[in-house]
């Protein structure tokens, strides 16, 4: 699941490289694939059940920390032949018979994991659900124009789970009519989704299954993220931490007293806080905006070739050798088993319908501002976003989940005005974030399942199997943080910073810029337009340049919550780079196992430490780092 905080454009072309090594796996034409009902197992629930939770409290934190969630597709599916794997081990040890571990099992736990934790993410838990709480409304000021005491709800384990359900399934339903055209006909890449099939397949070959042998360690969190995301996300982190907590801040704190009063606490908007979060916000929209613009623009051009071709392309018979009989041999059975089983338009369609029907219902007895016609209209024009969506994760990996969900967000909260429109604009950007989102993701998954030889029936249902999880594993999952820890402090390690931003932009979507303090204004239009350079300057400069140009929504990121992180995740570009100069195909295999090892080592680590926090019980030693008394 790539986020637009995590992946980017310059994610695809390792991933693309590992594609073309899709050849070099053994492919066994004769191979017996089990039916759709058998590649769904009682076992393969129970385990993803497990990885859901653990990824779930992954995602959770991260997106209460630093905002940035990495691809953990590969770490799904690597997760899930390591735990199913040991388990049929250790009973076949003890004499049981075991039903065989097959690759297509290995998917379906794959794609119901990442149903499953893709929720902690589009559910809104860092963003846009506890932008609604009272402590973000109190955090941004209660005399602050247009943050009202009305607007604000809560989190509750009971309407969290029930919008989880009344929403979480249409993006589902919305584009599985288009999964052939999607995967053969187009042949979109789907990087993510290429690279998991590549590991599963793998992992099923008597040498792969070498690869699935790691150990879990507590080490941070970030330092994993490090290892996982591209070179030039890490990079662009570090420079954004340097320019804003280096120079940009304490430029501004000097004309403290002229551009804002110099006695505001830290935590105020009129002062320096509202320059670190309304510069961050105009990076974040300016690089959204771009690459929205471009991923429209690279999908119609595509479509556009793709029609051309297919109406001029002449017919050709050429001598085939063996090798490419061999290779369309394979690519026929893919097609087969792909197609073998049909999901029938007519259900998609209808449950599509239905799930609307239901939630237009149900969304404004929640949400009263959100009236249920402004529901119905998002719903009518989502599948054509979703498709958008879809279209461009195939062509770059890059999910542009959260733009569609501002744009959402900033209509929805203009059309309602200041009585209740920051909240009715805050659900909206959660409408559209879980439609786009759970569309690219399933589509990720059919393109996993077609190169595994998974049916696309089994991939569907434990699609619907891990999104039912996730309405109820994410909340939980959510509610152990909220419970054990001080959600949204500025001072404490659960900043939740997009909680902030959102509510932010919804203010900013119902009242305009009057309350910004001097000169913000001017110096956010400098910072959009720069990611909107930066962006076109990555695009056509040449690639041993475009390379080292920085991506703006990572160096967004520590203006508003710090730059502690970045020297973590530099500290893990900096291991993968030397490891790559060291031995290029060692880095290339267990770098991903390294880096879920350290991520879901510090993730196993959060239950105990959520427990302790709980039960309100301290460690019995605590070391503390200041400045001296004398400085």
């Amino acid at each position: 699941m790539g986020t637009e905080n995590s992946t980017g454009l310059e994610i695809s072309e390792p991933f693309l490289l590992q594609s073309e090594k899709m050849r070099e796996v053994e492919f066994e034409v004769s191979e017996e694939i089990p039916p759709w009902k058998d590649q769904i197992t009682i076992r393969g629930f129970v385990a993803s059940a497990l990885l859901g939770t653990l990824f779930c409290i992954i995602t959770h934190k991260l997106n209460l920390t630093v905002g940035i969630i990495p691809s953990l597709n590969v770490a799904a599916g690597l997760l899930g032949f390591f735990f199913v794997k040991s388990w049929t081990g250790f009973l076949s040890k003890l004499g049981f018979s075991i039903t065989p571990f097959t690759k297509q099992e290995n998917t379906v736990i794959q794609t119901c994991v990442v149903a499953c934790y893709g929720l902690a993410f589009n559910g809104g838990f860092g963003s846009y659900m506890i932008a609604m709480d009272e402590k973000t409304y109190k955090l941004i000021g209660v005399d602050y124009l247009g943050n009202r005491a009305e607007d604000v709800k809560n989190p509750a384990l009971g309407w969290m789970i029930g919008f989880m359900f009344v929403v979480s399934f249409l993006g589902l339903f919305s584009l599985v009519p288009l999964r052939k055209v999607m995967v053969m006909n187009y042949k979109l890449t789907y990087p993510s989704g290429t690279a998991t099939a590549m590991l599963i397949n793998s992992f099923h070959t008597n040498t792969g299954a070498e690869l699935a042998g790691f150990f879990f360690d507590f080490s941070p969190t970030y330092v994993g993220c490090g290892l996982i995301c591209p070179h030039i996300v890490n990079c662009s982190v570090l420079l954004g931490a340097i320019i804003s907590w280096g120079f940009l801040w304490p430029f501004i704190a000097m004309h403290a007293g002229d551009w804002y009063p110099a006695d505001l606490g830290s935590n105020d908007f009129k002062g320096l806080y509202g320059y670190k979060v309304f510069i961050a916000i105009s990076l974040i929209l300016g690089d959204g905006l771009y690459n929205l613009i471009k991923i429209i623009g690279v999908t119609g051009k595509e479509m556009y070739k793709k029609n051309t071709k297919q109406n001029n392309l002449p017919i050709v018979n050429k001598f085939q050798d063996s090798e490419s009989s061999k290779l369309l041999t394979e690519q026929k059975k893919r097609d087969e088993t792909f197609l073998k089983d049909r999901i029938p338009s007519w259900f998609a369609a209808s449950g599509y319908v239905g799930l609307a029907a239901i939630s237009t219902a149900t969304i404004p007895i929640i949400f009263p501002p959100l009236k249920w016609y402004l529901v119905l209209c998002s719903y009518i024009i989502a599948p054509a976003l979703a498709f958008c969506n879809s279209y461009g994760t195939g062509l770059t990996d890059w999910s542009l989940t959260s733009t569609y969900g501002k744009i959402g967000l900033f209509i929805i909260a203009s059309i309602v005005g200041t009585d209740g429109g920051v909240i009715a604009g805050l659900v909206a950007c959660g409408v559209m974030m879980s439609i786009v989102s759970t569309a690219a993701d399933l589509m990720q998954d059919f393109k996993t399942g077609y190169l595994t030889l998974s049916s696309a029936k089994s991939m569907f249902v434990s699609q619907l199997v891990g999104t039912a999880m996730g309405c109820v594993i994410a909340p939980l999952t959510f509610w152990l943080f909220w419970t054990a820890f001080d959600i949204g402090s500025p001072d404490g390690p659960y900043k939740a910073p997009y909680a902030v931003i959102f509510r932010e932009m919804a203010i900013l979507g119902v009242e305009g810029f009057s309350e910004l303090p001097k000169h913000c204004l001017a110096i956010c239009y400098g910072f959009f337009v720069s990611a909107l350079v930066i962006n076109l300057l990555r695009d056509v400069t040449p690639m041993k340049i475009s390379q080292f140009i920085p991506i703006p929504m990572a160096m967004a990121i520590p203006f508003y919550i710090g730059a502690y992180f970045a020297i973590d995740m530099f500290v893990g570009t900096v291991i993968l780079f030397i490891w790559e100069r060291i031995n290029r195909k060692d880095a290339e295999d267990y770098a991903g196992a390294v880096a879920s090892g350290l991520i879901c080592g510090d993730g196993i680590w959060t239950i105990p430490s959520a427990i302790l926090s709980i039960f309100r019980i301290n460690p019995p030693i605590c070391m503390y780092f200041g400045p001296s008394l004398s400085s």
